[in-house]
């Protein structure tokens, strides 16, 4: 076939061909929590685990020299990291 025979490409629907479409993920978002809570299983305490968070936040960003307090307080000023102990980390 000669290139000035060729067909045309499709095109795109047009906007009133469209068809609505929706999908209720209810049921699912429920099972999906439902099945990460079986994963984490009877004894997972969510207290504790917030509480060893707050402990690993105050070793990491702990005894922490001048300048990198300086960045520490920049970055808690950005907004990258949450501001603790009156915006202060752990000494």
């Amino acid at each position: 076939m000669a290139p000035h025979d060729a067909p045309e490409p499709a095109r795109p629907a047009a906007p009133a061909d469209l068809v609505d479409f929706s999908v209720d993920l209810t049921s699912h978002e429920v099972h999906r929590r439902a099945q990460v809570l079986a994963a984490l299983g009877p004894d997972w305490d969510p207290i504790e685990a917030l509480l060893g968070e707050d402990a690993a936040y105050d070793l990491l960003y702990g005894n922490l020299d001048a300048e990198q307090q300086r960045i520490h307080d920049e970055l808690v000023a950005a907004g990258v990291l949450p501001a603790r102990g009156g915006g202060r980390a752990a000494s």
